[in-house]
């Protein structure tokens, strides 16, 4: 079991054992469902989704047979993780962790391997070769996982600045 992380429990919501949970993870919407399982603290422990629903800037999570405050109360500070065979991505989807060390090719030329991963204001971009690349679907036309590449196309003229 490989445990991923998503967020931080920043405190609980009300008196019926809802916690906010703080997350900027990609798949909220593949991990934030009924019936999913996070691994909350140190200790790992196992909780099933209940309920969920975004408030302000939180996800806002409920776990089945917690319906007392004073039982989620010692997740006040928390780290919240997933099992990454629960996640179920597809082929074209990748978590950023991943993509440290990966192969670009530029229309079938091998360009270099990603060095970084960033976000600036929304924008997702991967350095490689010393050159920031938008990470964007609209350029990304294969995601390989099992040898570690990615393949780009019309990318020149990000490499060339």
């Amino acid at each position: 079991m490989r445990f991923i992380y998503i967020g931080k429990v920043t405190n609980t919501h009300a008196l019926k054992g809802e916690i906010r949970i703080l997350s900027n993870f990609e798949f909220k919407d593949k991990v934030f469902t009924k019936g999913f399982k996070l691994y909350v603290g140190h200790l790992k422990t196992e909780e099933v989704i209940e309920t969920y629903r975004r408030h302000k800037q939180y996800d806002m999570v409920k776990f089945v047979g917690i319906d007392n405050i004073n039982d989620v109360i010692k997740y006040k500070g928390a780290s919240v993780f997933i099992n990454e065979e629960d996640l179920n991505l597809s082929d074209d989807e990748i978590l950023t962790e991943e993509l440290i060390g990966m192969k670009v090719y530029n229309d079938n030329s091998l360009v270099g391997n990603i060095t970084e991963y960033r976000e600036d204001n929304g924008n997702k971009n991967i350095r490689v070769n010393d050159k920031l690349i938008p990470f964007n679907k609209d350029f990304i036309s294969k995601i390989d996982k099992q040898n570690k590449e990615i393949h780009f196309h019309d990318i020149g003229v990000f490499l060339w600045k």
